[in-house]
C-alpha cells in the first residue's frame, strides 16, 4: 500500500526513522519496476539547522522544501549525482529526509544513479506519482542512530544524531 500524505506531513524526526524498511518504487519509462527497501536516511530540519539547505532561506534551488509534504527535492552534487530527498512536515516549515541507502545500494549518489534521477524529479509528488513512490514494507535488522555524514561545516549541528540505518 502506497504511503499517504499524512505520513509525510509529520515532523522530519518522526518521518525519517519511520521510512526505514518502507519500499521505494521506481517505475521506468520502459515499464520496468524497481522495488527496494529503504535502509538509510538522514533528517534535515529547518532554517536553524546549519546542515540543511534551508539555512540560506528560500532560494531557487531549495524552494520546494517549503512546499507540501511528500514532494521530491532533488539536487545535483559534484556535477554528477542527484540526491533524493522527501519533503516532510507542514508547508512553509522546510524539512526533508535524504534517502542515503536502499537494499544493496549504499550512498545517496549511488541511490540517485540507480533510480536514474534527474532534474525532472524536482517537485514530483510521491503520493500520486506514476514513476516514484513509497509503499508500506518491513526489513529485518537493528536500527542504528548516528551523526549525519558529510556536514562537518555545520558546527554543533554536525553532532545531531539525525541519521538512521538498518544494520543486518
Amino acid at each position: 500500500m502506497r504511503l499517504k500524505r499524512d505520513f509525510f506531513r509529520q515532523d522530519v524526526l518522526k518521518v525519517a526513522p519511520d521510512l526505514l524498511g518502507k519500499i521505494l518504487v521506481r517505475k521506468f519509462e520502459d515499464g520496468r519496476e524497481l522495488r527496494l527497501g529503504i535502509t538509510e536516511v538522514e533528517a534535515y530540519r529547518g532554517v536553524e539547522d546549519q546542515a540543511c539547505h534551508a539555512r540560506f532561506g528560500k532560494t531557487e534551488r531549495n524552494k520546494i522544501m517549503w512546499g507540501k509534504a511528500g514532494l521530491v527535492y532533488v539536487y545535483l552534487i559534484y556535477g554528477m549525482y542527484w540526491m533524493l530527498n522527501l519533503v516532510t512536515g507542514e508547508e512553509d516549515e522546510p524539512q526533508a529526509v535524504l534517502i542515503r541507502g536502499l537494499e544493496g545500494v549504499s550512498g545517496p549518489g549511488r541511490v540517485g544513479k540507480l533510480l536514474e534521477l534527474d532534474k525532472s524529479f524536482y517537485g514530483e509528488d510521491v503520493v500520486i506519482s506514476e514513476r516514484l513512490w513509497i509503499e508500506e514494507g518491513r526489513l529485518e535488522g537493528e536500527i542504528v542512530r548516528s551523526e549525519r555524514v558529510g556536514v562537518e561545516y555545520a558546527g554543533v549541528w554536525t553532532r545531531k544524531r539525525w541519521r538512521w540505518l538498518i544494520k543486518k
